[in-house]
């Protein structure tokens, strides 16, 4: 089975597997996806902005992640982007879709953003955050960064088996 990464725009909503998503990620305490979605139906936040996208990953029709691009809303900076809401159902993890999912949303932010930042919501989200190039950082609304063409910084490393369609 091929699974493919795709922006919400190309996604007919409401999509197939999203209570499934929704269920999981209530589970296992995190709900933040619940003000994702009170977020797109009020309109407040459709990740619509120049430089923001929300993507989801797809498996058979049905939707198994989730995540998004902003500007970031706790900063008073236009140039600075962040990371939300990316979540992997539990049993579509190890197959590299957070990381082909985070790739695709930092390549996104590289064309309107000087950095982005984003809170890891648990000690296997920073490490793998930590190994696409993040930094650590000391804020109460963030815990890494990444910033781009600044000298001395790398890109994140290319993530191996990763794509834009990554395999199941």
């Amino acid at each position: 089975m091929r699974v493919t990464l795709h922006p919400v725009e190309t996604i007919a909503l409401p999509i197939a597997g999203l209570e499934e998503l929704l269920a999981d990620a209530e589970r296992e305490g995190y709900a933040f996806l619940d003000r994702l979605i009170a977020e797109w139906v009020s309109g407040e936040n459709r990740f619509d902005k120049p430089g923001e996208m929300l993507c989801g990953c797809i498996d058979g029709g049905r939707i198994v992640s989730v995540g998004g691009l902003n500007r970031d809303p706790f900063l008073d900076d236009p140039r600075i982007g962040r990371i939300r809401r990316v979540y992997v159902r539990p049993a579509w993890r190890n197959r590299h879709l957070g990381t082909a999912m985070v790739l695709w949303l930092v390549e996104t932010a590289r064309n309107s953003f000087d950095a982005v930042r984003l809170r890891a919501e648990n000690p296997g989200a920073a490490r793998l955050y930590e190994r696409l190039g993040f930094s650590p950082i000391t804020d109460p609304r963030a815990t890494h960064i990444l910033q781009f063409n600044v000298e001395g910084e790398s890109s994140p490393p290319a993530a191996q088996g990763t794509s834009s369609t990554p395999r199941a």
